[in-house]
């Protein structure tokens, strides 16, 4: 049975000494935070995550969701009463704000209790999550009176809300949308349609559910451009903002899926239903992509989520399980084999998972930082700076680390050999359960053709050129340091090979398309790869400083060396296949015709 420990102690290594937390107490909510408190609430983060959500995991997924003849869904057994626990201890509002009953702490502190939630249960904290999509939706995009209306009882958990885009014959292509929305004449539509894969669209959690659902207007333009965004409950409001009986929104089925089992992923039908405009007249898909946008780096988050729990259990077994004998020797010399943690490819896929996921994590976390910055900061230039950062790593984030995050959940299976192909030892769960992160919120195929078709080109390329940059001027600092250039030389060559891969596409893709279409998703994890090496370059010279320095951490520091180095002769030349994969240009990738597939 898979069990989970929240990494703190390297998260807070991150956030304090990698990131320099304290250096930002001048961002309204972080002197809230002072790094005792934070400590103190990765803590508790971390007993919910272990003690309450995690026990509930195998079980969700053995069990699944229920729905019944009336079309309400049950929550696998003890969801309710963990989703109680989780809003009861203010979690829902942590980042949210003060003004509407949050606590208005840093997004970075949410962004890090996350990881742990996710991997202690992901099915259930995608309840709270999209939840937290919608809030954030509302509050850019909300009138004053929707603000007051919806937001406080979201914070508090008491409601939670979802997201609504995809139909039967629709998903990534949303201007073939056909739910339809007919005002009412006094400000409200009437919303009629149908849409699939809803997670969290219907469930006993809790008393309300705001769906955010995309529709037309009648008479609207064609395309994307006619689309609006609307706020529809499940049960109608009276004057009082209470629930007033049912409003025309049923869930018709619940999806039959690979994994996820504990989430309720429903087929969602709008009769009619009463909804307000949320936004501006067919500006829906601006407003929904506040949403989705935040739900790609959460999806993110799950990716890396996943991985460290696979990990983890993998690691724990290779110390248990016993076979064969080293190749150097005999290692335990009173049992009639060594534990299998001695072979070589064992250790290979064991520091490939937690090299990658330690840079990952630094990678989710410096990012978060930045997304405070740009909705905290009074510097115009640095939350302009940061919302360059968000917009060129979204889509890294998304879809490099689900991509990791799925091959790391096979690669900690494989550790268990044939028990890992067997239900019991739980590791199924976890590449089912990663399996969709690589899907929802846009498939990473579409990740990496908004990385290369838009947000490498934007404002003529600054956010890309900025993070060249900072990469560069990182490596040129330290390029006599005798210590470092084990990993600056190996980041160098990285760096080298994403502006080379840049190049080729400023010079190729304009003229022939598909040289971009074939190019992107190798760009999305070159960059990824840079962008993970950086992570790793900060992480180690942090810990050469505090070696230096002395202290009670030692050992601790000096495995940031190895995880760094490692990371730095094993994974980072895959830049090199990235780039000769990008530079063979689209020829043979469209050379068939369609019928000869």
């Amino acid at each position: 049975m898979p069990t989970y420990r929240a990494p703190v102690r390297d998260t807070l290594f991150v956030l304090r000494d990698v990131l320099g937390y304290g250096r930002y107490d001048n961002l309204p909510g972080f002197a809230d935070a002072s790094p005792d408190v934070l400590e103190a609430i990765l803590a508790e983060g971390a007993r919910l995550a272990e003690n309450v959500m995690q026990p509930l995991n195998r079980a969700g997924d053995t069990e699944g969701c229920t729905r019944h003849e009336d079309g309400s869904v049950s929550t696998p057994k003890g969801f309710a009463r963990a989703y109680r626990h989780y809003c009861e201890g203010g979690w829902m509002g942590l980042s949210a704000p003060a003004g509407y009953g949050g606590q208005g702490l840093p997004y970075l502190i949410h962004s890090a209790v996350g990881e742990y939630l996710s991997s202690a249960n992901m099915a259930l904290m995608m309840y709270p999550g999209l939840t937290q999509g919608a809030i954030a939706a509302i509050l850019t995009h909300g009138t004053d009176a929707q603000k007051s209306r919806f937001l406080p009882k979201m914070i508090d958990g008491t409601w939670t809300g979802t997201m609504n885009l995809t139909e039967p014959h629709c998903g990534t292509d949303l201007g073939l949308l056909r739910t339809k929305a007919v005002p009412n004449g006094d400000g409200s539509y009437k919303i009629s349609g149908q849409k699939i894969f809803i997670s969290a669209g219907e469930h006993d959690l809790s008393e309300n559910i705001v769906h955010l659902v995309l529709a037309r207007i009648e008479g609207a333009p064609d395309g994307t451009k006619g689309i609006s965004l609307f706020i529809v409950p499940k049960l109608k409001l009276d004057e009082g903002g209470n629930p007033a009986g049912p409003n025309g929104v049923s869930c018709g089925a619940l999806e039959e899926k690979m994994g996820i089992h504990g989430n309720a992923t429903c087929v969602m039908n709008y009769d009619a239903a009463q909804g307000t405009l949320l936004g501006t007249e067919n500006g829906g898909l601006k407003a929904m992509f506040t949403m989705m946008n935040e739900a790609r780096l959460g999806v993110g988050m799950q990716g890396l989520a996943i991985a460290e729990a696979a990990y983890q259990h993998a690691a724990d077994y290779a110390r248990e399980r016993l076979q064969g004998r080293a190749l150097t020797g005999v290692k335990a010399p009173g049992e009639k084999a060594d534990p299998i943690i001695v072979h070589p490819d064992i250790r290979r896929m064991l520091m490939t998972m937690r090299a990658v996921n330690e840079a990952g994590r630094a990678l989710i976390l410096w990012t978060a930082l930045q997304s405070d910055i740009a909705h905290r900061s009074e510097d115009e230039a640095e939350r302009a700076q940061a919302e360059d950062h968000l917009a060129l790593m979204t889509p890294v984030i998304k879809g490099v680390l689900t991509d990791k995050g799925f091959d790391h959940a096979v690669m900690a299976q494989q550790v268990f050999g044939g028990h890992g192909y067997i239900e019991e030892h739980g590791m199924s769960q976890f590449v089912r359960d990663a399996r969709i992160t690589q899907i929802y919120e846009g498939a990473n195929g579409i990740q990496a053709l908004d990385l290369v078709g838009r947000k490498l080109p934007q404002d003529g390329g600054r956010a890309a050129q900025a993070f060249f940059a900072t990469v560069g001027e990182f490596c040129e600092t330290h390029r006599a340091d005798e210590k470092m250039a084990p990993y600056t030389k190996a980041l160098k060559k990285g760096l080298n090979d994403l502006q080379s891969a840049t190049l080729w596409l400023m010079q190729n893709a304009m003229q022939k398309p598909d040289n971009a279409g074939a190019a992107s998703y190798d760009y999305m994890h070159l960059l990824g790869l840079v962008a993970l090496g950086y992570m790793w370059g900060r992480t180690v010279k942090t810990a050469q400083e505090g070696l230096a320095e002395g202290g009670e951490d030692t050992s601790f520091l000096e495995e940031k060396l190895v995880l760094g180095r490692f990371f730095m002769e094993r994974v980072m030349p895959e830049t090199g296949a990235h780039l000769a994969r990008i530079a063979s240009g689209a020829e043979t990738v469209m050379a068939l015709p369609a019928e000869a597939f």
